[in-house]
């Protein structure tokens, strides 16, 4: 066949490759959407989301919720404890939304200074500026938080301060909260002189609280010990408040769904911090002393995981694993019920169908094994008391990756 032929020829099938076959995800079935109705839907009480700034320069808190006036009984709250290093709301943007918009005031306490904050320090500073928050509102009849509906919220290295907030709730004055929800937990320190948080005496959590942690299956090793572990040494909350939840990744269609570690973070930049003002430093009072040390700056591998987090989308993951999770389990917590509620709810391991009818991979649960009893003969250490929140007691090496 002569060149030019073969050419005509070949040029038109090279096209329609391209146009019906070629292009990435082209034909192939799309994840679900985000459910209209119920856990992890849209069907939001209010249209908009207000934004506050609460507090002093240093020492700030943003305030999220639904526009419109508070429920007679008040509003539950979500505080949102992020990443360390993802100090930026937007990061975690969709999920304050989501909550905002249901119903809940959502607190974001900026406990950490990138470059300037220990993490040794981080649980006491995060006390001390959810309580000064819910001080601020507890007499604001648009905010109205409702203290016995109280839910943490936390993403990495957000958990451990999340189960640090918990034991300490009564000593540093902040409510008991009924909800630990951790999404991918990381970040534990080996020691207060580690990286990471270091675990306070998670004996002290209050056996009611309900504890539920989500990982992925994409470098899931670090974020199943930590799961683990917070559940291992909150001793006085019973197996049957304990749950864990593994999301599936699944590439049946396109766009893939990956659960990562930075799968919980969906950006929205309505909620850039840069958006808001800020207070600013009183020029007469002198700024605190300052020491620097290693700990204080991210390594390598957590820059390129901040990274992640503030560039991730919003999916179905979200929507379906993380979204929904929440909801069902803050809605079990609140009522008093137990984990064995939502083990036991086919609607809660449900991530609905691709575009093609195929079902997405189900969420896996898994009840934490109860400790096991002292061998006979073996004598038992009577229960270390909790040290204050500003003073982390040290426990068993843990992993720290993730954070």
């Amino acid at each position: 066949m002569p060149p030019l032929t073969f050419t005509r020829l070949a040029l038109p099938l090279a096209l329609a490759f391209v146009v019906l076959g070629g292009a990435p995800g082209a034909g192939a079935a799309t994840p679900p959407a985000q459910p209209k109705e119920g856990p992890g839907g849209q069907g939001y009480a209010s249209a908009s989301v207000v934004k506050r700034v609460l507090g002093r320069a240093g020492a700030v808190t943003l305030a999220y919720y639904g526009n419109g006036a508070a429920p007679e009984q008040g509003r539950p709250v979500a505080v949102m404890l992020h990443a360390w290093g993802a100090v930026n709301p937007q990061a975690y943007g969709s999920f304050i939304e989501h909550l905002a918009r249901s119903g809940y005031l959502v607190l974001f306490p900026r406990f950490q200074e990138v470059g300037r904050t220990r993490p040794v320090d981080a649980s006491g500073i995060a006390a001390n500026l959810v309580k000064d928050a819910l001080a601020e509102l507890a007499g604001d009849q648009e905010a109205k938080p409702d203290t016995t509906r109280v839910a943490l919220v936390g993403h990495l290295a957000g958990v451990p301060l999340a189960a640090n907030l918990a034991a300490h709730a009564r000593e540093t004055g902040l409510p008991v909260p009924r909800l630990i929800f951790g999404a991918m937990p990381g970040g534990i320190a080996r020691d207060d002189k580690a990286r990471g948080i270091a675990l306070h005496d998670l004996n002290a959590i209050d056996p009611a609280t309900l504890i539920v942690t989500v990982i992925g299956d994409r470098d899931a090793r670090a974020a199943d010990i930590a799961a683990r572990r917070v559940m291992r040494e909150a001793t006085a909350v019973p197996t049957d408040h304990k749950l864990m939840v593994r999301a599936l990744s699944d590439d049946h269609g396109f766009p893939a769904l990956s659960a990562t570690l930075a799968s919980p973070a969906g950006v929205n930049t309505a909620y850039d911090v840069a958006q808001l003002k800020l207070p600013t430093p009183d020029p007469k009072q002198k700024p605190a002393p300052f020491k620097w040390s290693a700990d204080m700056t991210l390594t390598g591998e957590q820059t390129v995981l901040v990274g992640q987090i503030n560039g991730a989308g919003t999916d179905s993951l979200d929507y379906l694993a993380v979204w929904k999770t929440f909801d069902m389990a803050a809605a079990a917590a609140f009522s008093g019920q137990t984990a064995t509620s939502l083990k036991s709810n086919p609607r809660f391991t449900d991530m609905e169908r691709w575009s093609d009818g195929w079902p997405v991979r189900r969420l896996s649960v898994e009840t934490p094994r109860p400790p096991a009893p002292p061998k006979p003969g073996t004598a038992v250490a009577a229960p270390v008391p909790a040290k204050p929140a500003a003073k982390p007691a040290a426990k068993p090496a843990g992993s720290a990756r993730g954070q």
